[in-house]
């Protein structure tokens, strides 16, 4: 914990300590501090602090840079003239790392920045460590140091003075100039490379021994450090005045511009409203797709390129759509690996999936991809990358999608990018910790997958796009399950409705045998219809056409003529010359039955069962006629199904129990909810549990008041700690009670028993009283336990 930072929040009334909370969230996540030393310890977390940064535009970066550079406390007056610009244009900047308390002011007024961001730029504006660091240091002896003051021209004396004398010298302009004009040829070269391309540079260790060479000349006279025989440094005093007296580090207050162009509000939400119940329907019928035919994965990892063009082409969707919604599936838990049928297939969270309403479907898609930490259509190379494979990047391209979509979330209404380099630069703006090279690999694939969720049309953000955006706090990562603020915020969920009011959940049926819908289809119509016709078109209008293989298929999914009918009578008036077909293929459906065995394959019919057996074409299935009305193949049941298919049969697979089944992974899932198999591999959902929801933080403002009126009210314990344990818990022995005392002084985590058989896992305690007041985690909150009344304490871990 950094005293001078406690030091601070002690001086901060209610409303600026408000501030700071309310930009540092994870200081007041669960369980909240309760005291300014806890709250000082969470602030100055280096974990906590690299995320911060993360999220502050360039400017703020840049004054925190130049901060470090000129040491670590510095008044505002003498950063901003390093920094060339007046006082008022770094203020705001600096006052905004005050308020996310990556830094703040002394009581003299000097800058203190924070410990975490000083570890992160370990050389700030490119420049070393201080002279300081290297003429205090053990491996400058008494005699070095008095032969580098004898090569400047310095009189010898006390050693600190003479650091004194020594660093005054090599930190004015003027005279470090004048000494390098007196320098060995090449020096000159020599040390503008350090000052501007240093600080730390590779070289030949044998040139710093040789008479006369540069180096030993730079060495001599303190302009170059060695820690190790091949490694120079340049101390940041010497490379300042290298730089000379008009050098000002970059300061950026201002975001490049970026070249935009009116749009129609009207055909952004047109292409909106295409968009995204296309994603949904899309994603339905893949998953669909891979019950029936479960994906393999290379060796490698990943699903190969045949596979991916395999689904596309049985789909209907691109091999770029195909790529998307499969990382999106992986992600949203929708598809998994599964054992037994040696490749991925569609979990059970996909059967409570389906049943939801179209908008929390989409609104799980949306969410998964916020998440992901690939970018599925990602060019490396000219190439793409292994669907489901490894990224080296991993959440940068999270985070890089999540710049990209803010930049145009922050555009004007109606407005569209017209620039994609700016567009770029003015994302490395808002997140410039992000690799800009990384950022423009990933802006091209992050507009053409924004556009197909509808996030993103002509170049300008749809309002589901905004309402995503917004929620960039709230993101997470793709291992994360836990993201009901992205699922359920309240915007996001009004936007995804609209997005998909104007689905249409009715067709016209002709008689040509063809359906028509005139409009985004919704997804159990666009499910309804894939199942049992073949789609010939989709757009602004979709045509499916019905024939007697694709209805073959919605009876092989578990449909009767009757039941097929009906849903299709739900959906428009059914034609005279459907219905023949329905009923005519539904004649001839299940007159051939296949078994597992290995398999066999029986009909009521056994001259029909004959001419199977003698049939040329099913040579290879090794059918021997076993009865009039059985067959035994050679091959497993799913190879002879397909073989009597190709060649104009229609069977159906009968398992041990006689019913059709389903393949699906298991995964963690709450099991509160129980599923129903129904006619044409529909699924019912009894009790489903309701959304899990996240306990928001306390309002930053009411913690504020609590935190300030907590530390002027404290009643402090210290050094009593063991005292008051040892003789208010006598229930338990010497070795609970130490781990109950570390619960208090480090706020470790303990599970505690109490005398009435309950139990808690505790952290963060105080004593009060004869009470042990701790955070319980079962109950999310501060709750008070009477040391006499606990009877057993344990080590937990997290």
């Amino acid at each position: 914990m950094d005293d001078h930072l406690l030091g601070w929040l002690k001086t901060l009334d209610e409303e600026r300590l408000t501030r700071v909370l309310a930009n540092r969230s994870d200081a007041i996540a669960p369980p909240w501090p309760r005291r300014l030393d806890t709250l000082a310890q969470r602030l100055g977390n280096g974990f906590a602090v690299m995320a911060v940064m993360r999220g502050l535009p360039l400017p703020c970066l840049e004054v925190a840079q130049a901060s470090l550079a000129l040491g670590d406390q510095v008044d505002l007056e003498t950063l901003a003239r390093f920094m060339g610009v007046p006082e008022a244009e770094v203020a705001p900047w600096v006052d905004r790392l005050f308020d996310h308390a990556l830094a703040w002011p002394d009581d003299e007024g000097r800058i203190r920045v924070a410990g975490g961001v000083a570890r992160w730029w370990t050389a700030p504006c490119g420049l070393g460590e201080p002279l300081a660091h290297y003429l205090n240091s053990w491996t400058v002896s008494a005699d070095a140091l008095r032969a580098l003051a004898r090569a400047l021209g310095l009189p010898h004396g006390p050693k600190r003075r003479t650091v004194t004398r020594v660093t005054e010298m090599l930190s004015d302009p003027g005279r470090v100039t004048a000494m390098i004009e007196r320098a060995p040829e090449g020096t000159e070269r020599l040390l503008e490379e350090f000052a501007w391309d240093g600080p730390i540079r590779d070289v030949d260790g044998g040139r710093f021994v040789v008479p006369g060479a540069p180096e030993k000349w730079a060495a001599d006279h303190g302009l170059l450090f060695r820690p190790s025989w091949n490694v120079a440094e340049m101390p940041r005093e010497v490379a300042l005045a290298l730089r000379g007296p008009g050098y000002h580090p970059p300061f950026t207050p201002c975001p490049p511009d970026l070249a935009t162009v009116p749009v129609d509000p009207e055909a952004v939400d047109h292409l909106m409203t295409l968009a995204a119940p296309h994603v949904v329907e899309r994603c339905a019928a893949m998953l669909e797709n891979t019950a029936k035919f479960p994906l393999p994965l290379l060796k490698a990892g990943g699903v190969g390129v045949r596979e991916v063009r395999r689904l596309a082409k049985d789909t209907g969707c691109d091999e770029d759509e195909t790529r998307l919604l499969l990382e999106i599936c992986a992600v949203a838990r929708l598809l998994a690996w599964d054992e037994p049928a040696g490749g991925l297939v569609p979990t059970e969270k996909f059967d409570r999936w389906r049943l939801d309403d179209a908008a929390a479907r989409l609104r799980v898609l949306l969410s998964a991809w916020w998440r992901m930490e690939r970018s599925s259509l990602r060019r490396i190379d000219g190439k793409y990358g292994t669907v489901l494979g490894d990224d080296p990047a991993g959440a940068s391209v999270g985070r890089a999608r999540r710049a990209v979509l803010g930049v145009l979330a922050r555009l004007p209404a109606s407005t569209a990018c017209a620039d994609r380099a700016g567009l770029v630069g003015s994302a490395h703006w808002h997140a410039p910790l992000l690799d800009q090279a990384l950022l423009a690999e990933c802006a091209p694939a992050v507009l053409e997958e924004a556009r197909m969720l509808g996030l993103i049309a002509y170049d300008t953000i749809t309002d589901l796009g905004r309402a995503l955006a917004a929620l960039d706090a709230s993101a997470g990562d793709e291992n994360d399950d836990s993201s009901p603020a992205v699922e359920h915020d309240p915007v996001l969920v009004e936007c995804s409705t609209r997005a998909l009011a104007s689905v249409r959940r009715s067709a016209l049926f002709g008689a040509d045998l063809t359906a028509v819908v005139t409009g985004p289809p919704s997804t159990e119509l666009a499910e309804l219809l894939d199942r049992a016709a073949e789609r010939e078109s989709r757009g602004a209008a979709s045509v499916w056409r019905f024939t007697p293989v694709s209805v073959r298929r919605a009876m092989d999914s578990g449909y009767t003529a009757d039941a097929l009918l009906a849903d299709l009578g739900e959906v428009g008036a059914v034609p005279q010359p459907l219905d023949y077909l329905v009923r005519d293929v539904a004649r001839r459906h299940g007159e051939v039955t296949v078994t597992t065995v290995a398999c066999i394959v029986q009909a009521s019919d056994p001259v029909l069962l004959a001419e199977i057996a003698g049939h040329r074409r099913l040579s290879r299935l090794g059918l021997r006629l076993l009865a009039p009305t059985v067959l035994a193949s050679a091959m497993p049941a799913g190879k002879t199904l397909a073989a009597l298919r190709e060649n104009g049969y229609a069977p159906v697979p009968i398992e041990d129990t006689g019913e059709i089944t389903v393949r699906r992974a298991r995964i963690e899932e709450p099991q509160n909810g129980r599923l129903i198999l129904l006619p044409g591999g529909r699924v019912a959902e009894l009790e489903q549990p309701p959304h899990h929801l996240v306990e928001p933080p306390p309002d930053p403002h009411e913690h504020a008041r609590r935190l300030i009126a907590g530390e002027d009210g404290a009643i402090r314990q210290q050094g009593r700690t063991w005292a008051v344990i040892g003789r208010m818990a006598s229930r338990l022995p010497t070795a609970q009670q130490s781990l109950l005392g570390f619960v208090v002084d480090r706020g470790v985590r303990a599970a505690i028993t109490l005398t009435d058989g309950l139990t808690a896992t505790i952290s963060h305690g105080e004593l009060r009283s004869g009470v042990l007041d701790a955070w319980c985690e079962e109950a999310g909150d501060y709750l008070e336990f009477p040391l006499a009344d606990i009877v057993e304490v344990r080590g937990t871990y997290a």
